[in-house]
């Protein structure tokens, strides 16, 4: 048998027999990493350990660390489950049962109603299961076979996919004992890898996300290759459910979701102000930066989607309808319109760059399976820029947007940035030479600006590379925000040009920036991070004072209208409750700080104070306590100061 030389990370190489399994080849080089690997790539495609080498080839290990990893292994989990339920409750018809961003899912056709009490039934299934070490096998079957044989075990779902493929199409499944299941892979190489999980609630849902369709059970799991790392994310799963932004959301009445928008969020007069405080903080932004605010309609004609690509590459997320007998969509991106205005003017290199910012109402289709509060809408808003730049002044402009996106993570005191540079997908458009271009100017913005990153291979959008910025938040969960992306496609496939200095018209490069990604996800990722304790900038109500009784009111009162005409978002609570239960009303509502007016405080002109967390006291001065909130508003501080006498 011949030999093949492997290419390892590092760019050592390695010389294996011909045919060797990845997981073989593993063990070559250290037992370890043979029993940490899930799966490998091999020339930037994920492949089981199981899978031969047959040709000279660079190879990566993926681990449960990396999202890759992660992936395969709570899809894995969701067959494991799948299995369980189908040996539990026989007759149960499996649908789909992908990863997400925090476990899996998997959605179950059964006549049996599941309870909370069955789902510790499947754990302990899943447990044994597990201790069995059942390979994952993969077969490949012709359409016509695979439809058959998923007609045989009665399974409409599977087979409503299969039929949806082309003839010639070759179909894969993995098998794992008496389950068998339609799936791309790759797969851990055995139930065995499964070794601790927890099944975490249950939902209905209709099949393909239709309301016309069957209402089927979907079971949420996560899972964990050791007991330890489950036990740990129960610790901070319990603490995540104390900061639930869904539930905070409801207890500070910031927002709702109702029935009749599914998906879509209805902002209540407290949230709006949380929105507006970002739209006024990222504006002032993008003003002292030179940006331009641009607004582009939310209903745009269906040909001008087939001209950026959309249509193409993103025509299952998108809303259609029909003006005037013509198709129309809802826009799911600002770009495009984006593009239009700078098409409708002429343009001089000396204009350039040209930055144009625009807070986008947009929509796109989800599932309803993956909808999660303000993580995952149908309409969100986009803090969208464009910079229209020569080829020359690409490296710039990334680099100055790189500072521009950390400063104001920082100013929300998200220290612990993590960067990734996105490569091009295998669903694109644009010249082989124009990606190369971009991805050098990303990589050679990130070597001027001296922060680390990660390549993540294959995932950067259907236009152009992008760099993604990863946040790290209180309860150390990352959260992807901000992406800058270079595009050299969307302005050719447009015809925008500008009339260089040699006098003729040359194309324009065009980056797309967002910084806060979604608000709407933005105030759902700071919610959770401060556990509804906004910094008082932010705070819907900044400030509450009390009366302690009715001899009070009246200088409770003039306190009240201090506060608010100095710019304070303040109330005044003078009910006849107790003080200590209008001090824990206004906690419950993180409201920062809390003012209290006594006969001592009226006769002395005086406010005694505490905060949402502190209990300090003290009468101070009321002309002097109002500066005091005054310039830590306008100065966007993180803390709340102490208010103390002069």
């Amino acid at each position: 048998m011949s030999s093949i030389e492997v290419t390892l990370p590092d760019g050592s190489t390695r010389s294996v027999e011909r045919g060797t399994s990845c997981l073989e080849f593993a063990r070559t080089i250290g037992r370890k990493l043979a029993e940490d690997a899930l799966a490998a790539e091999v020339d930037g495609v994920l492949r089981d350990l199981g899978s031969p080498l047959t040709e000279s080839a660079t190879v990566r290990f993926v681990m449960f660390e990396s999202d890759a990893g992660r992936d395969i292994f709570w899809h894995s989990s969701s067959h494991v489950m799948a299995q369980a339920v189908c040996r539990l409750f026989p007759g149960t018809r499996y649908s789909i049962g992908p990863a997400i961003e925090n476990g899996f899912y998997y959605d179950f056709d059964s006549e049996h109603v599941f309870t909370p009490e069955d789902l510790v039934r499947i754990e302990t299934e899943m447990a044994r299961i597990a201790s069995e070490k059942i390979p994952f096998v993969r077969r490949e079957l012709p359409r016509d076979e695979a439809l058959g044989f998923f007609s045989a075990r009665d399974n409409q779902y599977k087979t409503e996919i299969i039929s949806e493929l082309a003839e010639d199409s070759v179909i894969s499944l993995y098998e794992q004992g008496d389950f068998v299941d339609l799936c791309r892979g790759p797969h851990v190489p055995h139930t065995g890898y499964v070794k601790a999980a927890k099944l975490l609630s249950l939902a209905g849902a209709y099949w393909r996300g239709d309301q016309k369709n069957r209402m089927l059970q979907r079971i949420y799991g996560i899972s964990f290759p050791s007991k330890k790392q489950l036990d740990e994310w129960v610790v901070r799963f319990e603490e995540a459910k104390k900061r639930d932004h869904r539930r905070i959301g409801r207890e500070m009445d910031l927002f709702s979701f109702q029935d009749e928008g599914p998906g879509f969020p209805f902002w209540h007069p407290n949230g709006t102000i949380v929105f507006n405080a970002l739209v006024d903080y990222i504006r002032e932004k993008n003003t002292a930066r030179g940006y331009g605010e641009v607004r582009t309609p939310p209903i745009l004609n269906e040909s001008l989607w087939h001209t950026s690509g959309h249509w193409d590459n993103f025509h299952e997320n998108m809303y259609f309808t029909e003006i005037d007998s013509q198709g129309f969509a809802v826009k799911p991106m600002n770009c495009p319109g984006g593009l239009l205005i700078y098409k409708s003017t002429l343009h001089s290199y000396r204009e350039l760059p040209l930055k144009n910012a625009e807070l986008g109402l947009v929509h796109r289709h989800e599932l309803s399976g993956v909808l999660h509060g303000l993580f995952r809408v149908r309409s969100f808003t986009q803090d969208d820029a464009h910079i229209f730049c020569t080829p020359e002044q690409i490296r710039e402009q990334v680099l100055d947007t790189i500072r521009y996106t950390t400063e104001v993570y920082r100013d929300f005191g998200f220290q612990d940035i993590a960067i990734f540079i996105a490569t091009r997908p295998e669903k694109s458009i644009g010249s082989d030479e124009d990606w190369n271009l971009a991805t050098d100017a990303l990589t050679g913005a990130m070597a001027d600006v001296g922060m680390e990153y990660k390549i993540k291979k294959g995932e950067g959008a259907f236009y152009g590379p992008k760099i993604e910025f990863n946040i790290k938040d209180s309860l150390g969960r990352n959260w992807q925000c901000g992406t800058i992306q270079v595009d050299f496609s969307m302005p050719a496939r447009f015809g925008i040009n500008y009339r260089g200095s040699d006098g003729k018209d040359h194309t324009p490069v065009m980056l797309h920036r967002a910084i806060f990604g979604s608000l709407e996800r933005f105030i759902g990722i700071i919610t959770e991070h401060f556990a509804g304790k906004f910094p008082l900038w932010i705070a819907p109500v900044q400030a509450i004072v009390l009366s302690i009784n009715d001899t009070a009111r009246e200088w409770t009162g003039a306190v009240t209208e201090k506060l608010r005409q100095a710019g304070v978002r303040a109330e005044m609570d003078d009910s006849s409750d107790s003080l200590g239960n209008k001090i824990r009303l206004a906690r419950n509502r993180r409201i920062p700080y809390i003012f209290i007016i006594g006969d001592k405080e009226r006769e002395t002109a005086t406010v005694s104070w505490k905060t949402y967390h502190d209990d300090n006291a003290g009468g101070v001065p009321v002309e002097e306590a109002v500066p005091v909130i005054v310039n830590a508003i306008r100065g966007r501080s993180l803390e709340l100061p102490k208010i103390t006498g002069g």
